[in-house]
């Protein structure tokens, strides 16, 4: 009857034995788990606070700064207007055209771009009417040993020449007899590429535009009741 004098049996010694075996083992497996983290393991190390904390406790280093963007570098901007008029392969009749509509503003649109495999940007020119800005001539100028030289002309308005992924794009709109300049009847769409010093014609689409669609205004939408 010893074992009942102070309230505990054997079998509650034995649980109380193991309890105290068993907090003596998670003490010791959590001192093993914290020594591990500290030694470099792939553990919670590895996760995003504990690692936060780990480098706060190790000093306070200041972040390194953001890396700043290159700015990105504009192409060299040429005199357009002078360009084409000093250009002798340019027509008279384009050159007349070549003139401010208002104040010192031309009629006149320039991209920059690789159509050839110069080392600078070419330059496309496209020379259009004051009135109803229509392309009456379009040029390619590459540099060539420091200046401009003309290398692709087209002069057969309506007119205009674009880049487009590294190709010259002319877009030619075909007029039947009695359209008005503002409603061409199609478009020639020529697709040329530099090879052997010179552009040559890829291939072309022929876009016939609608006759009905746009000759009619559009009705005014009703108010809602």
């Amino acid at each position: 009857m010893r074992g009942l004098t102070d309230g505990r049996t054997p079998g509650g010694t034995r649980r109380t034995t193991q309890a105290a075996s068993t907090a003596v083992a998670v003490f010791v497996a959590l001192g093993v788990s914290l020594a591990g983290c500290g030694t470099g393991g792939t553990g919670a190390r590895d996760e995003g606070p504990a690692h936060a904390d780990a480098v706060g406790g190790a000093g306070s280093a200041s972040p390194a700064p953001a890396a700043k963007a290159s700015p990105s570098k504009a192409p060299d901007r040429v005199d357009a207007v002078r360009l084409v008029k000093a250009d002798p392969k340019v027509s008279p009749e384009v050159k007349r055209e070549l003139k401010p509509c208002v104040a010192d503003e031309y009629p006149i649109d320039v991209s920059y771009g690789k159509v050839t495999d110069g080392s600078a940007d070419d330059v496309v020119v496209n020379v259009l009417t004051c009135g109803d800005a229509v392309g009456v001539g379009s040029y390619v100028y590459r540099e060539e040993d420091g200046a401009y030289q003309n290398v692709f002309k087209a002069e057969e308005p309506p007119v205009y020449a674009e880049i487009d992924r590294g190709d010259l794009v002319v877009t030619k709109q075909v007029y039947d007899k009695g359209d008005p300049v503002s409603s061409p009847s199609g478009e020639n769409v020529i697709t040329y590429r530099w090879a052997s010093d010179r552009f040559t014609e890829e291939y072309r689409t022929h876009n016939d535009y609608s006759k009905a669609a746009g000759n009619a205004p559009t009705p005014a939408p009703e108010p809602d009741s």
